[in-house]
């Protein structure tokens, strides 16, 4: 895994949170590593398998709900999701040296939503997030993904994922791409479920690169349904969205802003991914920035390609120290783009302000 660039004096990260669940130890011994405990739903197939990074395949199922636990190593290091190495001579994952998937358990739909209930209560603010992941994603990623932007960010609240049946693979785009259409009415009831059962918790929407194609949609679309739901939305973030642009601004865009929440969009030029997308698909993707960026009124779009983006420069929303803390001021502290440390605001020919993350 890439390991992000430093932030700028201007772009101060936030401060190491502390461990959310810490395991038990003996004989007053520090913790070498903490427990992220997230909750879940996907439409994965369950397989035979017992070890939880195989439970979920990338076969097309019913809704399952769930609970796992994920480790953070003492060490960690912030943007980074720590794996074994054979440069280091690791063989096998180590919770005190990895971000693992430790464990999976299942629930049946009104035992999750007693889980979140209880959750909520149990948190330091009665807040959650729910992260839709992007193309060639296993479950596995998605878990370990999701902790680790819980625990940089110190997030306060619940962290929660939901995982569409990507195939895992850079050669199976086509089949992520018809999959999460597919997912589309899953997720709808899953999110409607939250926001329906939270109570009066802050809810923070996330999704990246092909995952952005079913959030957006899907908010419309309740949004639509029901209106009442719109105020139980604390805020809508699209990072790198694979999602055609001409679209975004004449149909995607639009409805979102109709929902009068506040939205936050990361795009970059240094994303290869999105270039491919750009290559196969014939126009520009909402995630590019360059002169096709997405510039609405009622949107904040945040440059982020200054930022080390690492190889493809498709993962920065994660990877980036300098994404993260922006997110971290966001999310944290409620600050809009013109009151964030690190962001230049960038006005354009129309009048249109965005920003650009300091590099």
């Amino acid at each position: 895994m890439t390991v992000a660039g430093c932030v700028t004096s201007e772009s101060t990260p936030p401060p190491p949170p502390p461990p959310i669940d810490e395991p038990a130890t003996s004989g007053g011994e520090e913790p070498e590593h903490a427990v992220v405990r997230v909750l879940f739903a996907t439409d994965r197939n369950r397989t035979a398998a017992l070890q939880p990074a195989s439970m979920f395949g990338g076969k097309r199922a019913d809704l399952t709900y769930g609970t796992c636990d994920v480790s953070i190593p003492r060490e960690h290091r912030m943007g980074v999701l720590e794996s074994p190495s054979l440069l280091r001579l690791e063989f096998r994952e180590d919770p005190e040296k990895h971000v693992v998937l430790l464990g999976v358990e299942t629930l049946r739909r009104e035992q999750f939503a007693a889980r979140l209930d209880e959750r909520l209560r149990s948190a330091k603010k009665r807040s959650a997030f729910v992260f839709v992941h992007g193309y060639n994603v296993s479950f596995e990623d998605a878990a370990r993904r999701t902790a680790q932007i819980s625990y940089d960010l110190g997030f306060p609240g619940v962290p929660m994922f939901y995982s569409w049946p990507s195939q895992a693979s850079t050669a199976l785009y086509v089949e992520d791409e018809q999959n999460v259409e597919w997912a589309e009415t899953n997720l709808h009831s899953f999110l409607g479920d939250v926001l329906t059962k939270s109570g009066d918790a802050e809810i923070v929407l996330i999704a990246h690169s092909m995952g952005n194609r079913a959030l957006t949609r899907v908010i419309a679309t309740l949004s639509r349904e029901s209106p009442a739901l719109r105020s139980r939305i604390k805020e809508i973030i699209l990072t790198a969205p694979d999602i055609d642009a001409d679209v975004f601004r004449r149909q995607l865009g639009p409805a979102l802003i109709a929902t009068g929440r506040p939205i936050t969009l990361y795009a970059s030029s240094n994303d290869l991914a999105l270039v491919a997308s750009k290559q196969a698909h014939g126009y520009g993707r909402a995630g590019e920035s360059g002169p096709g960026l997405i510039v609405l009124p009622g949107i904040e779009t945040i440059d982020a390609t200054g930022v080390d983006t690492g190889l493809l420069g498709h993962s920065y929303y994660g990877d980036s120290r300098s994404v993260l803390a922006d997110m971290f001021h966001l999310l944290r502290e409620g600050k809009r783009a013109s009151e964030r440390a690190g962001l230049k605001p960038i006005d354009g020919a129309n009048g249109r302000r965005h920003w650009t993350i300091a590099p």
